[in-house]
């Protein structure tokens, strides 16, 4: 039988697995958030600007990468992203 803990456990997990893309969808879907990304991508370049936003997830919470990649983001500004755990 499921418990609460169970439950709460798998959400938090699916939560854990999208985190980085929903980060960039809110960086996508925010003008001014949108407007300083694409202003340090053409100062830094994109695969720069990428990498730290998904380390600053990580980093942010306490988190690991798990073996897999998320080769299909629902956010337009990535191709891929590490999943985390």
């Amino acid at each position: 039988m499921n418990t609460i803990d169970d439950l709460a456990e798998k959400a938090i997990k699916k939560i854990k697995e999208s985190i980085t893309d929903e980060v960039f969808l809110i960086i996508q879907n925010d003008k001014q958030l949108m407007h300083e990304y694409l202003r340090l991508v053409q100062e830094k370049g994109l695969n720069v600007v990428n990498m730290r936003i998904g380390k600053g997830v990580k980093s942010a919470f306490s988190l690991t990468n798990d073996d897999y990649r998320n080769d299909d983001p629902k956010s337009t500004l990535i191709q891929s992203h590490q999943i985390l755990k």
